[in-house]
């Protein structure tokens, strides 16, 4: 007779990880109807910029969606590029398998980082439509045609209806993919902003969306180079937990000592170290084979590597990648087109004592800058990490706590909610620390804060400076619209108190010398002297 236990055990089973984001989608960003348009456009727009830059290729990506029936929210997205392609014996992995690219393993700053994105696509489709994804991959004079879906239970791909060509068909990716219960609106969270912000910080991007009401978007490119490839670096001893170091320790075959393995898999690590962490750790055998190493000798390795008594070397910051100052800049002008644009550039720092990171920062005011609802402005915080926009989970993210925390009073800001400003932060990293795996906010390590911090604020003095100019210059014309308004009456007065000169005379010198005292073209000393000089002589000539 079964016991309870057996009872409860009898549905035990195993599940693979699609099988595990199919049951948990809103962990993808496919949650609410705007949001899971946007997190399609989002990562097949990602695959393409890091195919393309690994490729040196200058990206041109072009985004349609279609609205094919508005009552159960179907669309039919089609994003094409002319990256290098994907190879046949890769396509069906890197399109219908999850946690399977070229990204997760490496130690190297990238848009994406768990492999999921594009297949996490695939499997939205198939579960709200039941149709796979179509796919055309153009590469070494080839052309691959085919449908992926992707079988949940065992996480392998399923390609079917494959055809094959040969002939010059230049390079790219074409993937469409038919989805349901989404939505397509231009709110600060839909696929057009996700795109306006792609065009912002990669000015080296071509894009073009064509909308489903039938507007064409077209964000040319305001810069022509392209961004260097990412360094792939080796993590930092500093950096890892114990639990990484095993990992990292029992995945490695190839060292026979763990010695030779600190130095060759982390940065950093001289011999002159390791003889540091044997007198630290004597009961730990460092000629003793990676595998081998336990738990507990982790351990005491980590805590010896954490001493004070140890003098680490800071990590190479070679790794991180940042936009740069002047393409930043030059993508505002060419999109916001604002009134006034600063850009900060923080130099690399350090989180979880080894890992680099680097913030650019940037303030676009006025013009085109802000939200708009009509004529009213009101302020937006444009986040990224690596590039890639960051429109969801806002409240949570680090970089917003840290815009929020300024006192934009001090800066000229009387209300930072309702002025026309756009702050642009993008956050640089081999490892961004995302709060989940959509990968849409930035948690809140207390070193990433400060230094998001720092570097809006340095952008906020320029700004201040900005203001301040504009501010004397109203005052300036509000004192010359007030003195400008007795010139007729006091032109009368004058030659009738003097007995000579003509009323008319009087006022154009009257006028010429104040336009010349309040001349918005005044900004030193130096400029101001001789325009004073031209003054005297005017007043001189009306003493007269």
């Amino acid at each position: 007779m079964a016991t309870v236990t057996d009872k409860i055990f009898s549905e035990f089973k195993e599940h693979s990880v699609a099988e595990f984001f199919k049951k948990n989608q809103q962990m993808l960003g496919f949650s609410g109807k705007t949001r899971s348009l946007t997190t399609v456009v989002h990562e097949y727009i990602t695959n393409s910029l890091d195919a393309c830059e690994e490729a040196g290729i200058l990206p041109e990506v072009s985004v349609t969606i279609e609205e094919l029936d508005k009552d159960s929210g179907r669309y039919r997205i089609i994003a094409e590029d002319n990256g290098p392609g994907i190879p046949e014996k890769h396509i069906g992995k890197a399109l219908g398998q999850m946690l399977a690219g070229t990204k997760f393993h490496r130690y190297a700053q990238q848009r994406g980082q768990q492999g999921i994105g594009a297949a996490g696509c695939t499997m939205y489709a198939q579960i709200t439509t039941g149709k796979p994804i179509k796919v055309v991959s153009r590469y070494d004079r080839k052309k691959i045609s085919c449908e992926i879906s992707i079988d949940l239970k065992s996480n392998t791909p399923k390609i079917m209806n494959l055809s094959k060509e040969e002939g010059d068909f230049g390079s790219g990716l074409r993937v469409e993919a038919e989805i349901a219960d989404a939505k397509y609106d231009k709110s600060s969270f839909g696929a057009y902003e996700y795109v306006r912000r792609t065009a912002l910080a990669n000015p080296h991007l071509q894009i073009t969306l064509n909308a489903p009401d039938g507007e064409k978007a077209v964000f040319p490119r305001s810069s022509t180079k392209i961004p260097e490839k990412p360094v792939v670096v080796q993590p930092h001893p500093l950096g890892i937990t114990t639990n990484d170091l095993i990992d990292f320790a029992h995945r490695e075959r190839e060292f026979i000592r763990i010695s030779s393995f600190l130095q060759e898999r982390f940065a950093r690590v001289s011999p002159a170290k390791v003889d540091e962490l044997r007198s630290l750790v004597p009961d730990l055998d460092f000629n003793k084979k990676p595998s081998e190493l336990q738990w507990h000798e982790a351990e005491k390795l980590v805590k010896a590597i954490h001493s004070p008594s140890i003098k680490w070397i800071a990590p190479s910051t070679d790794s991180v990648k940042p936009i740069g100052k002047e393409q930043i800049e030059k993508s505002l002008q060419n999109i916001l087109a604002p009134q006034f644009v600063v850009v900060a550039e923080r130099s690399p720092k350090i989180f979880k004592g080894g890992i680099p990171f680097m913030v650019e920062a940037a303030i676009a005011y006025g013009g085109g800058a802000g939200k708009k609802a009509g004529d009213a402005s009101s302020s937006e915080i444009i986040r990224y990490a690596n590039r890639a926009p960051l429109l969801f989970d806002n409240s949570g993210c680090a970089i917003t706590e840290a815009v929020k925390s300024i006192d934009w009073k001090r800066y000229g800001l009387k209300n930072f909610d309702e002025e026309p400003i756009s702050v642009f932060v993008n956050i640089s990293s081999v490892y961004v620390p995302y709060t989940s795996a959509g990968k849409q906010a930035i948690s809140n390590e207390e070193e990433i804060v400060q230094e998001i911090k720092n570097a809006v604020m340095e952008a906020a003095r320029e700004l201040q400076r900005y203001l301040s100019g504009i501010n004397r210059e109203k005052e300036r014309h509000e004192r010359k619209k007030a003195i400008l308004r007795y010139v007729q009456q006091l032109s009368k007065d004058l030659p009738d108190l003097a007995g000579k000169g003509k009323p008319e005379e009087v006022e154009k010198k009257l006028v010429h010398l104040i336009e010349t005292k309040y001349s918005s073209h005044i900004e030193n000393a130096e400029e101001e002297e001789p325009l004073q000089k031209e003054g005297q002589e005017e007043e001189e000539d009306i003493e007269e």
